[in-house]
């Protein structure tokens, strides 16, 4: 039987199935090269945000200007999902940044949390720090992670758990790359915990990043 977390995530990924359609088709399709247009190329997904990072200072997303971003919504309670997806974009990140490091030091990860409540940034920092020396981890007030969720067109809402603060969140599971001016290029490939396949191995995040980062 599909554990809690597994249904609620499936949830997500049928909600993200109505929203994108057409892009997901897209991300599907056969190998692209750097001159073929991305998946999510003219997608209203992104946007201006004003977020705290793990060390408590203010973050925008003009920060990043010039910079590819990999954008990933998650919380750092979840149980079997969001630990094992940072884990593998970030080795594929990592191998991406191995093999060609001009490029790799070009791409800039992040982690939106959906769970601002339990995610302060003591709390990401220690969880940001497990997998990637240049991941950020960025929470707010509840308002602010409402405000880039709908900008990134991600859903999440509260599962009541066993216990007041034993709750689980439900949220679509994405990993965006971002191109240098804060535009959709693609999503990058996660594991759907449903399948046997490992759809989110690291060495096929870390294609999808050879294809996009110029």
């Amino acid at each position: 039987m599909m554990n809690i977390p597994n249904m609620v995530r499936k949830a997500g990924r049928a909600s993200l199935l109505l929203i994108f359609g057409a892009a997901l088709a897209g991300c599907n399709a056969p190998s692209a090269t750097q001159d073929a247009t991305p998946p999510l190329a003219g997608a209203k997904i992104g946007g201006p945000f004003s977020l705290t990072d793990q060390d408590g200072k203010p973050v925008r997303d003009s920060d990043f200007a010039g910079r590819y971003r990999i954008v990933y919504f998650g919380y750092s309670y979840c149980p079997d999902i969001c630990p094992v997806d940072v884990q593998k974009l970030m080795r594929g990140l990592a191998a991406f940044e191995k093999a060609d490091p001009a490029r790799g030091a070009k791409v800039q990860p992040m982690f939106i949390t959906v769970d601002p409540a339990r995610d302060t940034p003591a709390v990401l920092k220690a969880f940001v720090s497990r997998y990637h020396p240049r991941l950020i981890g960025l929470t707010g007030t509840p308002e602010q992670i409402a405000a880039v969720a709908k900008e990134y067109v991600v859903s999440f809402h509260k599962v009541e758990g066993s216990a007041p603060d034993r709750y689980l969140m439900a949220h679509t599971q994405l990993a965006f790359l971002m191109d240098p001016a804060g535009k959709p290029l693609a999503l990058l490939p996660l594991d759907d915990p449903s399948t046997d396949v490992d759809e989110g191995a690291p060495d096929k995040v870390a294609a999808d990043l050879g294809k996009w980062v110029k």
